[in-house]
């Protein structure tokens, strides 16, 4: 029995241990039958208890492996992606960043192309530094520059193609651990180029959806996803910006005193981009620190530019541009500025929320 059964179970209702007791038991496993009273601690805890556990990926190692595969490792039919899953050290064998999330390094050479396919999971690609590639998305061709926010909605077909001499990285999120788990998962394959080369500024998606508080009468149907194809970082930068303006003349505008924060949302329902995934963009003031947080679900972090840190748990850890860090369920989290310091986030907060699980808790700042 586990120390956490120890913990929640009072030993004075166990059984007392005999041989028609010892026989019990082996026929419950003949049967395939697991007795609740053996186990309840670990099945109900008095809170969260992930197996997931706190951990940093640091950008300046990341960035040289993705490298070296794009020097030994083909792009193609089979392969489908040069991608590095970041496998959470609490859930070793599995490419898991949290029970829930999937978080990778892309990395596509000059001139190369990854092929099309499709799948039921939900994706998005952020960008943290270089431009060049274009995702065709379900046949629109969609730039990719340094601090866009990219959707490709579960069952688009989609592709990339590099348009330059030079690599590009970027990092993809998926649902997959959650789709896996729960077997709803379809995978296609499509064309071995994309359907489309073309390189525009801005995508179709865009030119029509991209307007600020205005919706095309030709679109009044909300969708399960954002019609977006990329949310551009001009515009991210600009709205955390007028955040810390008004809040130097006094209006209520920021999260908490130097912390301004976007949600990117889905402009049909004003809701989060995808069903499954959320996504922020927060901005501290050099010298913030925030309270410290505990919250149900998983959250992934990528310092976008800037330095400073974050506690999660009872660690702290220095933090860089490019790094990425995930924060399981239930562990307390603060972050500190040492300057200007811009992070992206995506979280699996739709499903907790949709599924009423959703729990937080805010305490005193930490540092």
């Amino acid at each position: 029995m586990s120390s956490m059964t120890t913990e929640v179970i009072d030993h004075s209702t166990q059984p007392e241990d005999s041989p028609a007791l010892r026989a019990l038991y082996k026929s419950f496993e003949e049967e395939h039958v697991m007795p609740l009273w053996t186990q309840i601690g670990d099945l109900m805890p008095l809170h969260p208890k992930p197996k997931a556990v706190p951990h940093v990926w640091k950008w300046a190692k990341l960035l040289p492996l993705a490298e070296e595969s794009g020097r030994l490792v083909p792009v193609g039919r089979g392969g489908e992606r040069r991608a590095l899953g970041l496998s959470n050290p609490g859930l070793p064998g599995n490419a898991y960043i949290s029970p829930t999330l999937w978080a990778a390094i892309q990395y596509l050479e000059p001139r190369e192309t990854a092929p099309e396919h499709r799948h039921s999971q939900n994706a998005f690609r952020f960008v943290v530094e270089g431009e060049g590639v274009w995702t065709v998305v379900n046949g629109d061709p969609v730039r990719m520059s340094r601090g866009d926010f990219l959707l490709t909605p579960g069952w688009h077909f989609h592709g990339h193609h590099n348009d330059t001499d030079q690599p590009m990285a970027w990092i993809d999120g998926l649902d997959i651990p959650f789709s896996y788990q729960n077997d709803v998962g379809f995978f296609e394959f499509g064309s071995e180029r994309v359907t489309d080369y073309a390189t525009p500024n801005f995508s179709r998606s865009e030119r029509l959806w991209a307007h600020p508080g205005l919706r095309p009468l030709s679109g009044l149907q909300d969708t399960a996803s954002s019609p977006i194809g990329a949310y551009r970082w001009e515009y991210t930068d600009q709205a955390l910006t007028e955040q810390l303006l008004l809040e130097d003349e006094g209006q209520p505008a920021t999260m908490e005193q130097g912390h301004a924060a976007i949600r990117y949302v889905n402009p049909t329902t004003g809701g989060d981009v995808m069903p499954t995934i959320r996504a922020e963009f927060h901005r501290l003031r050099s010298g913030a620190v925030t309270p410290s947080r505990r919250e149900v679900g998983s959250t992934v972090f990528q310092v976008f530019e800037g330095k400073g840190g974050a506690v999660i748990g009872d660690v702290e850890y220095s933090l860089d541009k490019g790094d990425i860090f995930v924060i399981p369920s239930w562990v307390s989290w603060s972050l500190w500025a040492d300057t200007q310091f811009d992070l992206f986030r995506f979280s699996d907060a739709p499903i907790m929320e949709r599924l009423h699980f959703a729990r937080s808790q805010i305490e005193a700042g930490r540092r």
